[in-house]
């Protein structure tokens, strides 16, 4: 990825949304973005300690909605159930630009130690467990809140609007549930503000404070979530020969897809990913189960890769179970599509 070394990254940030931002005074920015950063590590840490499920974000709709009518921005609450989105109208004709942050956490225990570790809890698929911002939507939050606050300082100068979109749920919404960007612009988000342009940012750990990276083409990656469901018959596990055991067959099929990547995909061409991420079947150490679960994610960068990867995995799910004796199916819960830049020189 390309690397830009910036000096002040909130500034840099705030003024890559604007096609014409030489119409708005950069000192001003710059001033504002030194001044506004302690309030965005307070925020930031503030989300961190308190972080929340997908669909579940009240507490931080809460905080969003408080701070982006405080900064005098016209405020909407409940989009996509905890959405928030608010609207900055400036002094001067110009687009409807959007920037858009995630709000939801992860259903990971944190183990790291710090004064704003997060002690969370919650029910997840019907086991109590501990709840992170273990992928950075922490930080958006703060961020976008922060280049609201700038904004909203130079707004007399601005050239068009800018819609500030605090989005729920895009780690997914709960099983049986709507959520997410699909759900905001179903419930008319962008008939509502006709946005121009929607910029997104995320941060990246292996980067260094103060870079923005950026490369042409597929950036990130389509993402679609998968369940494996794999049928034997239940026996005792002192007499496996009159069992036909989900799990061996499991163990199989999740070897076997390691494969997809490594034999079967031009990763030449673009990479991607086939993760098994959770397993579950049976219940007592004796006892060979009739029936295990596999969830696991899929992330490719082009349509037609998608296509193939998931052939090649339903004809190894369904070989593989059947050479053991059992079946298999696979059901995949079609997610985003890959997010690509288009740079023009």
């Amino acid at each position: 990825m390309k690397l830009i070394r910036v000096t002040a990254a909130l500034g840099v940030l705030s003024s890559c949304v604007l096609p014409a931002v030489a119409a708005v005074d950069r000192a001003r920015v710059d001033e504002l973005s030194a001044s506004i950063e302690p309030k965005v590590i307070a925020w930031r840490r503030d989300i961190h300690e308190h972080p929340e499920l997908s669909n579940r974000e009240t507490r931080t709709a809460k905080l969003v909605a408080e701070q982006l009518k405080r900064m005098g921005l016209e405020v909407q609450t409940g989009i996509a159930h905890t959405g928030v989105v608010g609207f900055l109208k400036g002094g001067r004709p110009g687009p409807t630009v959007a920037i858009r942050a995630d709000m939801d956490a992860l259903p990971v225990t944190e183990k790291t130690d710090v004064p704003f570790k997060s002690h969370a809890t919650a029910t997840y698929r019907g086991e109590t467990v501990g709840v992170m911002h273990a992928c950075g939507h922490d930080s958006h939050t703060a961020m976008l809140m922060g280049i609201a606050q700038i904004f909203a300082g130079v707004r007399e100068s601005l050239p068009g609007n800018i819609l500030f979109i605090f989005q729920p749920a895009e780690e997914g919404a709960p099983a049986g549930e709507e959520g997410g960007a699909e759900l905001m612009l179903k419930e008319g988000l962008f008939d509502k503000y006709h946005p121009d342009v929607v910029f997104g940012m995320h941060v990246w750990a292996g980067d260094r404070v103060g870079d923005i990276a950026y490369r042409a083409g597929p950036v990130m990656a389509a993402v679609d979530s998968f369940s494996i469901q794999v049928k034997g018959r239940q026996a005792h596990g002192s007499a496996p020969w009159r069992s036909v055991d989900p799990i061996v067959a499991s163990a199989q099929i999740i070897s076997a897809l390691q494969t997809v990547v490594s034999r079967d995909t031009d990763i030449t061409e673009n990479p991607a990913v086939v993760t098994v991420g959770a397993i579950k079947g049976g219940i007592r150490y004796n006892i060979i189960p009739d029936h295990v679960e596999m969830l696991g994610t899929l992330r490719t960068f082009t349509p037609e890769q998608r296509t193939a990867i998931l052939g090649q995995m339903k004809r190894i799910i369904e070989h593989t179970a059947a050479a053991n004796g059992a079946t298999a199916e696979l059901t995949v819960d079609p997610g985003s599509d890959p997010c690509c830049i288009t740079i023009r020189r």
